[in-house]
């Protein structure tokens, strides 16, 4: 199989039967911050305990794909200490691939102030990309992932409005650069331009912002040669900005389909959405929405979904951390998993919901 037809064939599977991506990619301190708020320490121990409740879910290959991972949780070893594995020793992401749930991995190394407007922030990771994305294949991945972050504001009369556009040019150009750098070394990129909810801004402005930060993303992956077959495009949905007044579920669901159909082309297997800080109620029922018969229209991708605290939000509180009680949050996980693999049919279906 050629690199070009194993790109595209990954990329069609992680997208097929109404399945989503887990994303599993928190940082060390990120996962502390989850961690700390059900009273548990930030430890590799507690760390690989939380991804493997998760990754040993009975039936998780009927609703997850694959699962975006941090580079730690990639080589771990499956045992009690949380350590990287040695050699013959099997690794934790073992649970994963043993059910066909195929592995992915973060690859940007987090976020810098933009040097021409330190309001915004662009992202870094090109440090020795290349042999690291090779690394990571050779360990079992299949996918990569990397987030751009987009920030929103309303121009006043004493403050200008973001992004601007070193920002837009400085998160489309990473974005390409990293997609080419990935599929050289086999792995499909996920495409994460990510418009922050943060503010008080309105639909309409998210929604201009939108479509001007996925123009400008598809823009430069055409400059780059970038096989469009060969990713997945994981954007925010169109909604206000978190403080903001919110907007009607099919109103969101509206806008964030125009947006896609003005700026991402039909060879773009699948785009898997991010929850941006909703409600994984509403997550869920946004995604839901897309794929209704409510909303006709030509929806050349499949529409799918790529959470991370929107999977595992519910599960986090009814595990707590207590080896008595992963039975439970593998339950609300699976929940939470079988609720949006049903709303990549257009279902909607109750599940329990921690917010």
């Amino acid at each position: 199989m050629s690199n070009i037809e194993e790109l595209a064939s990954v990329a069609k599977q992680l997208v097929a039967g109404n399945r989503g991506i887990l994303a599993a990619d928190e940082s060390t301190t990120t996962v502390g911050k989850r961690l700390a708020s059900i009273g548990v320490a930030n430890s590799a121990p507690n760390r690989a305990a939380l991804r493997r409740m998760l990754f040993t879910s009975p039936g998780i290959e009927q609703h997850i794909s694959g699962a975006i991972l941090y580079e730690e949780t990639l080589l771990q070893a499956d045992d009690e200490a949380g350590g990287a594995a040695a050699a013959g020793q099997a690794r934790l992401v073992q649970q994963l691939s043993s059910r066909g749930v195929l592995l992915g991995i973060k690859v940007d190394t987090g976020l810098a102030p933009l040097p021409a407007s330190p309001e915004e922030s662009f992202t870094q990771g090109f440090d020795n990309l290349a042999a690291r994305c090779a690394a990571y294949k050779a360990a079992g991945a299949s996918f990569a992932k990397w987030r751009a972050v987009i920030h929103i504001r309303q121009a006043t009369a004493n403050t200008p409005g973001l992004p601007s556009e070193a920002a837009v040019a400085a998160a489309a150009r990473g974005l390409a650069l990293y997609a080419a750098i990935s599929q050289a070394a086999g792995l499909v990129p996920i495409v994460e331009p990510e418009v922050l909810a943060d503010g008080a801004h309105s639909i309409e402005l998210c929604e201009a912002v939108t479509q001007r930060v996925l123009a400008a993303v598809f823009k430069e992956l055409a400059d780059a040669g970038v096989l469009l077959e060969g990713i997945l495009l994981k954007p925010n949905m169109v909604t206000p900005g978190s403080s903001a007044a919110p907007a009607a579920p099919a109103e969101v669901a509206a806008a964030t389909l125009r947006v896609l159909r003005r700026t991402v082309p039909p060879a773009v297997p699948g785009i898997v959405f991010l929850s941006g800080g909703q409600s994984e109620a509403d997550s869920t029922r946004h995604l839901a929405l897309m794929n209704s018969g409510a909303l006709p229209g030509p929806k050349p991708w499949v529409l799918s979904f790529s959470y991370g605290r929107a999977l595992q939000a519910s599960a986090l509180k009814a595990w707590g951390g207590q080896a008595g009680k992963v039975a439970a949050g593998q339950a609300a996980f699976m929940a939470r998993a079988a609720a949006n693999s049903a709303a990549a049919r257009g279902e909607e279906e109750a599940g329990p919901s921690s917010s």
